[in-house]
């Protein structure tokens, strides 16, 4: 049974940082895609980045661009979520997924089989 948990979320100024973390188990990840979403309050949830396990291949889309930075420890079963220069609107719920289609830059929802429950990010100005 695969299991996806997040933490590292929290309250922290604007232009600060934080890494958010998600510890995967239940099998084994390298055929899976593993991507970062947020849910921000009244919006849709969307992607930010995603990361092929097996080779470090990454992608971001324009909301990640810049400031975020997607990594993977594989001996850990680890992925974290860089996030610099935070602004208040990127105050949300962010959720670490897990999807086998193979393709990184599918941003849809339905794509990912597996999700984690979720680390509150609030960004104070």
């Amino acid at each position: 049974q695969v299991q996806l948990v997040e933490s590292g979320g929290g309250l922290v100024q604007a232009g600060g940082s934080l890494r958010l973390s998600c510890a995967a188990s239940g099998r084994t990840f390298s055929g899976y895609i593993m991507g970062w979403f947020r849910q921000a309050p009244g919006k849709e949830r969307e992607l930010l980045a995603a990361i092929r396990w097996s080779s470090g291949l990454t992608y971001y889309t324009d909301s990640a661009k810049g400031r975020f930075t997607i990594s993977r420890d594989n001996a850990k079963n680890m992925v974290y979520l860089q996030m610099n220069s935070l602004k208040p609107e990127d105050t949300a719920v962010y959720y670490c997924a897990a999807q086998t289609s193979g393709v990184i830059w599918d941003t849809a929802l339905t794509t990912y089989d597996y999700w984690g429950q979720g680390t509150q990010v609030t960004v104070a100005s």
